[in-house]
């Protein structure tokens, strides 16, 4: 595919230099990098396990666990 990018002057010098010392075409060096560029982005870089801690705090008092159909019935209706 053939298409058209702006590449910084530094990365540029780069790539020549890097196609000239090792006698390669500029294209397959660009080509290279690139390749190399996108695996490097590409890989799902591992993150720190998330972790939350419960902590028991129980129910406030006059609240019975078997009635919170109820208790979800008496906010519902703003009583």
């Amino acid at each position: 595919m053939r298409t058209t990018l702006s590449v910084d002057d530094e990365i540029d010098a780069c790539l020549r230099r890097i196609a000239r010392e090792q006698h390669r075409s500029y294209k397959d060096v660009v080509n290279d990098a690139l390749a190399h560029g996108v695996e490097a982005i590409d890989v799902a870089q591992p993150q720190e396990e998330y972790r939350v801690e419960s902590s028991a705090f129980g129910l406030k008092p006059g609240i019975d666990p078997a009635r919170l159909n109820q208790v979800y019935d008496e906010l519902e209706s703003g009583v």
